[in-house]
């Protein structure tokens, strides 16, 4: 079994918040985080598949058609996007990293398996220091 790992960036803003508390409840809780006029993120995302390599061509999995996944499924629905506001599968979710990775594994995970491979993890750096890594209903 052979990993391989394709990175993609994308720009987007998001706010953690729940609605049904006060303003100082969720500054309390999320503190800048819940800024009501949002705020943003330069994100990293790390998509991780595995499988056996294919002895005719020596790839898991043709790269160009790992770009074009995840561009399809994740990247042009959340690039320069309001997450909570513009983004169809985040809809009535906390937008968090981590459920920000979770819900990208979810989006990604069939269009894979079509491919013939296993979608391994989901890897999203919020910030250089700060990022959540998602290995689906398995263990790693």
């Amino acid at each position: 079994m052979v990993y391989i790992t394709r990175r993609e960036r994308f720009s987007a803003a998001h706010r953690l918040f729940r609605a049904d508390w006060s303003n100082e409840e969720n500054l309390r809780v999320f503190g800048n985080c819940s800024n009501p006029n949002w705020h943003g993120h330069n994100y990293e995302l790390f998509v991780t598949v595995k499988g056996e390599v294919n002895p005719e061509t020596g790839f898991v999995m043709d790269l160009k058609q790992m770009k074009s996944i995840i561009n399809e499924y994740v990247i042009r629905h959340v690039d320069h996007k309001n997450i909570n506001l513009e983004v169809a599968f985040m809809r009535d979710k906390m937008a968090s990293t981590e459920v920000i990775a979770q819900s990208i594994f979810e989006e990604l995970q069939v269009p894979f398996d079509r491919e013939g491979v296993i979608l391994h993890a989901v890897r999203l750096h919020e910030t250089e220091n700060n990022y959540a890594e998602y290995f689906g209903s398995n263990t790693p």
